[in-house]
């Protein structure tokens, strides 16, 4: 069975920092983009953050630029977010998703937010930010 499942979400102030860690399991994720996307309380899903394949290409929505950073690791079959400077707007349910194929492709898929797009999915982790 092919799973991604995130992990380290929780409660934290204003200005602490969280580390997400999105496992992979029943495949190889090393041809993946990967990518993190949320969904507040009320709002729709939005695109957070990818990843190439390689690790070479990383692209981020801009309300969260330069206080989250994404990153992986093909040898654990894992991708991690590690966030930074958190907001109370930033409490949202994170999910972990992987697309295969051509890097570019894969990327405009993610950035896009195409969630029919994505080969599979992670069941998410709550983060909460409180003010």
């Amino acid at each position: 069975q092919v799973q991604l499942v995130e992990s380290g979400g929780g409660l934290v102030q204003a200005g602490g920092s969280l580390r997400l860690s999105c496992a992979g399991s029943g495949r190889s994720f090393t041809g993946s983009a990967m990518g993190w996307f949320r969904q507040a309380p009320g709002k729709d899903s939005e695109f957070v953050a990818a990843i190439s394949w390689s690790g070479g290409t990383e692209n981020y929505a801009d309300s969260v630029k330069g206080r989250f950073t994404i990153s992986r690791d093909n040898a654990r079959n894992s991708a991690y977010l590690q966030m930074n400077s958190l907001k109370p707007e930033d409490t949202a349910v994170y999910y972990c998703a992987a697309r295969s194929g051509p890097t570019t492709q894969a990327m405009d898929v993610m950035r896009g937010g195409d969630y029919s797009g994505m080969d599979y999915w992670g069941k998410g982790t709550l983060v909460t930010v409180s003010s």
